[in-house]
């Protein structure tokens, strides 16, 4: 058995259901492009990350009926799963439940808006996780996080209001209240709207290459002809 499951949160790249807060300026069918070359980004590093640290790399995708074109995105080594819930705090909750079900020691559970986290910050959830802390966030730059992990299930910690400049400061204060044992890594990114993609020109080419190639590639593109 794996010592734990890398679960990527994600959501098909159609047209109106994603990145829908770029549009505009981005019409909503180069919004979804770019959402694809997020998502193509982010699954092919986790694969990576997951290999070196001995994690079950997992997709959560959503709506269900997406299985074709997730299965088209996605590299061999991931199991796919639907996302279960009426809305995002049953969905994350759902996929930590199924993981702890089916015998994952712990869970990391990693949105697709975040092509910049990098593996030294997965290493270092998997690692506050082995050594016994009960709840690891990732924390971004607008108030909530871009990675979660927990030893079991604990459904109350998405029992706050999500997407919101405070989410995190909620959640924390409900670990509190459930004496959990709580670490960070360092922060990173989302990219939710337009002038978040400033952030990706920070990275150093070496990173982004690494990280984000399509990403950083597209933005290029779109920006070189005058979209952005």
């Amino acid at each position: 058995m794996s010592r734990g499951w890398l679960i990527v949160f994600a959501k098909a790249p159609r047209e109106g259901l994603v990145k829908t807060r770029m549009s505009p300026p981005l019409t909503l069918v180069q919004a979804a492009a770019l959402y694809d070359a997020m998502l193509g980004d982010v699954l092919l590093a986790s694969a990576r990350f997951a290999e070196a640290l001995d994690l079950e790399p997992v997709l959560a995708f959503h709506p269900p009926d997406a299985v074709p074109e997730m299965l088209a995105r996605t590299p061999a080594s991931f199991r796919l799963q639907a996302q279960r819930g009426l809305g995002l705090a049953d969905r994350m909750a759902n996929a930590f439940a199924e993981a702890s079900a089916a015998g994952a020691p712990f869970a990391l559970l990693r949105g697709s808006d975040s092509p910049a986290l990098d593996f030294a910050q997965v290493e270092a959830a998997t690692l506050h996780l082995t050594a016994g802390c009960d709840v690891v966030f990732t924390p971004d730059g607008g108030g909530g996080y871009a990675m979660v992990g927990q030893r079991g299930a604990v459904s109350r910690l998405f029992e706050v209001p999500m997407s919101t400049h405070d989410m995190l400061d909620r959640t924390l204060a409900v670990a509190s209240d459930l004496a959990l044992r709580v670490e960070n890594t360092p922060r990173t990114f989302d990219l939710d709207v337009i002038e978040d993609l400033a952030s990706l020109d920070t990275l150093s080419a070496e990173r982004a290459s690494d990280l984000c190639p399509r990403t950083v590639g597209l933005i290029s593109e779109m920006r070189k002809s005058g979209v952005l």
